[in-house]
């Protein structure tokens, strides 16, 4: 058995969760609901307070289905409960970010402003040098903060660009003057 499979999913107080037909799964909890539509030739059932995903076969496609399945429904209620942030730090002499109502506008050494619209269901926070996401879905606010990291990744030699708080860049020497 898949060991992170076979664990139930325990589920909080104030969470309610919901299996439909086809295995669509909607939780529903403080923080807002989430819907999703999960492998079908998973068995998802709710016993008392606990989830348990159980598979049909010990196929290898089935295994691996296994542990995802127990995984994105797992997710979904820590997201409904705490959500989820991440952190992204701006280096860089002149590099910053702002926050103008719904848009996040970073000034990042090009020749314009790069503005970035917050994708429903998600909001940024500006911190001096740090840009917070956080939302209740893990999937959006690790793609939204790629996107924002993807406007200027930090480079090798100087360090300057946008970075995660727990990123390490591993520095490079820069060229050495002819003698």
């Amino acid at each position: 058995m898949s060991r992170i499979g076979r664990m139930p999913i325990a589920i909080p107080a104030g969470v309610t969760v919901t299996i439909a037909e086809n295995n669509k799964v909607t939780v529903k909890g403080p923080k807002g609901e989430l819907v999703r539509v999960l492998p079908a030739e998973m068995e998802i059932t709710q016993e008392g307070a606990e989830i348990v995903v159980k598979r049909p076969n010990d196929l290898k496609k089935m295994k691996s289905l296994h542990g995802l399945t127990r995984t994105l429904i797992n997710n979904m209620v820590v997201g409904v409960t705490n959500g989820y942030t991440k952190t992204l730090e701006v280096n860089g002499v002149g590099y910053r970010a702002a926050k103008q109502g719904k848009k996040l506008v970073l000034n990042l050494g090009y020749s314009h402003p790069v503005e970035m619209e917050d994708p429903e269901g998600l909001s940024t926070t500006v911190e001096g040098d740090k840009i917070i996401v956080s939302g209740i879905d893990k999937e959006k606010v690790g793609q939204y903060a790629a996107e924002i990291r993807s406007t200027r990744a930090p480079e090798p030699y100087k360090g300057k660009g946008i970075k995660y708080d727990y990123e390490v860049i591993r520095r490079k020497v820069g060229k050495t003057g002819k003698k």
